[in-house]
């Protein structure tokens, strides 16, 4: 039998974060993971940073590459009506945003939990929760073959929405809420420059379109597309026909095109499990909430969750108290309602939801008034750079 003090379910970056913040103050922790490194790894997933992300990561010490090669952005590009107008982050509110992948986070965050010699049990089977609703928690998997138990004092569930960790809560003891979307986003990945230094987010009567990038030399796009598309029936050419037909003119004709090294269509929803502890388990992002990438809120809000709970076990282990492990739920589902509040907004802004004729007017006089008036704008940027921590 193993003993430690927090067992995490998931090695993704949540999980691998919470680990390693908690190893530099002396606290120990273990972590489960259902599929390989080199699988983790090469997830593509977002990579648009708060600087509340970037401060975490740079607490955790691994934010020397991140600042060597992260791409720092100071506004987004609001494209309607053939025109683009730019939103400037850092004049309304004093905060940037940073371009960074979530797998280089990942690498990195694996690489420093490496060197520090801590456990990582990737390949982890039949993994099972029980007795965190008493002081002395349990987990049970299977790894290569061989039935393993840990005792800890603590369980951290990052392991996603489709995870053991939200399913682990007891019967009528969780409650969720869920908005789903009636259309998806198609998105490639092309070794081609970015078609602009910052993001460029567009409405258009064919749909939305968003061009975003992981690096000076990769480009990463996406399409608003039908519930009903598959992305084997979208080929390279028509899907940058398309993205160049939903950008103003200018963008367009400065489109660098190339191969596409991944392709695939992510549908989009909103999704609230509340409460986000049981006893001592507690829920980390995915495993707790999902939100639609229109507002760059997923792994931000992920990061968000894992310094509430990292603050409250460093006062546990420092000095016996609960009192920020019990607020840990209240304060991490205030900031995550008020992100799904404005990654539904920006999401109803920017998209084509049918052909009624005054829904699309009244999408049009929101975004002239947000690129007219300072105060608007000001709203809309404050929430994307994230909203401060109370």
């Amino acid at each position: 039998m193993l003993r430690t003090q927090v067992v995490i379910i998931g090695a993704g970056p949540s999980g691998l974060l919470l680990a390693q913040l908690l190893h530099r103050r002396g606290i120990d922790s273990v972590i489960l993971e259902r599929r390989n490194r080199d699988y983790v790894e090469a997830r593509i997933r977002a990579g648009l940073l708060e600087q509340g992300t970037v401060d975490l990561l740079d607490e955790a010490g691994v934010g020397a590459r991140l600042h060597r090669e992260g791409l720092v952005h100071g506004g987004i590009e609001l494209s309607f009506g053939g025109q683009a107008h730019r939103i400037d982050f850092k004049a309304l509110c004093g905060r940037s945003m940073t371009v960074y992948g979530q797998t280089e986070i990942t690498r990195d965050l694996g690489d420093a939990r490496a060197a520090a010699g801590a456990s990582v049990f990737y390949e982890a089977e039949r993994v099972a929760l029980s007795g965190f609703e008493t002081v002395h928690p349990r987990v049970t998997f299977t790894h290569h073959g061989v039935a393993r138990e840990i005792r800890c004092d603590f369980i951290s569930g990052c392991d996603g929405f489709h995870g053991i960790s939200r399913r682990s809560a007891p019967l009528g003891a969780i409650r969720t809420h869920e908005h789903a979307y009636p259309f998806g986003w198609l998105g490639i990945l092309a070794d081609v420059p970015p078609v602009a230094e910052e993001l460029i987010y567009a409405n258009h009567e064919r749909g939305f379109a968003l061009c975003s990038m992981r690096s000076t030399a990769r480009s990463r796009y996406y399409i608003q597309c039908t519930p009903e598309d598959r992305a084997e029936d979208w080929e390279d050419a028509r899907f940058w026909d398309e993205l160049r037909a939903r950008l103003p003119e200018a963008y367009a004709r400065r489109l660098v095109t190339g191969p596409v090294i991944e392709k695939s269509i992510a549908p989009l929803r909103s999704f609230v499990a509340e409460p986000m502890r049981f006893g001592r388990l507690f829920l980390v992002g995915d495993a707790a909430h999902i939100v639609p990438p229109t507002g760059a809120k997923g792994l931000n809000l992920a990061a968000a969750d894992v310094r509430v709970l990292y603050e409250a076990l460093v006062e546990f282990y420092r000095t016996g108290r609960e009192s920020l492990l019990d607020g840990y739920s209240a304060r991490a589902l205030a900031r995550v309602w008020k992100a799904t509040r404005f990654s539904w907004w920006f999401t109803t802004l920017m998209h084509r939801f049918s052909d009624d004729s005054f829904a699309r007017k009244m999408q049009l006089a929101e975004l002239e008034y947000l690129v007219e008036s300072e105060a608007a704008a000001k709203v809309l940027a404050e929430n994307y750079v994230g909203l401060k921590f109370s």
